[in-house]
């Protein structure tokens, strides 16, 4: 009986362990914390953010969350300028969403975007970056088209 037990919870516990392992990057499971800075009119604001360097990593993005802390966020890699469109389809929570050229200069902001969603949310000019951060930050921290993202994908090592 004791045999049993302990290997219907080694076979449990494997389980979990592979579930945890093979969940993609961004979501609760995984995705590294990375330092973002974003420089405004009225000072710099320091976050973390996971960073979405793949296409699946930024077709997941933050699908499937429940909550953001609002010194958190996710950044978009897109590799090149281009112009850029977004969604909330299965999103659960409001998104601010940050679109910056390849320098990290934000060029247009969507405020509080609809959870679950599929209607698009277009940059209106090409970009190479975005930054989603909870519903409400650009307000909390006054942040604009003409302010600054720094991260090391932006400025270099």
């Amino acid at each position: 009986m004791i045999v049993r037990r302990t290997t219907l919870l080694a076979l449990a516990l494997g389980a979990l362990l592979a579930v945890v392992a093979s969940a993609p990057s961004g979501t609760a499971a995984g995705g590294a914390l990375e330092p973002l800075t974003i420089e405004t009119g009225a000072g710099a604001h320091a976050i973390e953010v996971e960073v979405a360097r793949t296409a699946e990593e930024r077709r997941v993005g933050l699908m499937h969350r429940t909550g953001l802390a609002p010194d958190r966020g996710m950044l978009f890699d897109f590799g090149a300028v281009r112009p850029v469109t977004m969604w909330m389809k299965n999103t659960l929570i409001p998104l601010d969403m940050f679109f910056a050229d390849s320098g990290g200069r934000i060029v247009t902001v969507a405020e509080h975007t609809t959870p679950l969603s599929e209607k698009r949310i277009p940059s209106g000019r090409p970009v190479r970056f975005v930054l989603e951060m909870a519903g409400g930050s650009a307000a909390r921290l006054g942040i604009g088209p003409g302010d600054r993202l720094r991260h090391a994908l932006i400025d270099g090592p």
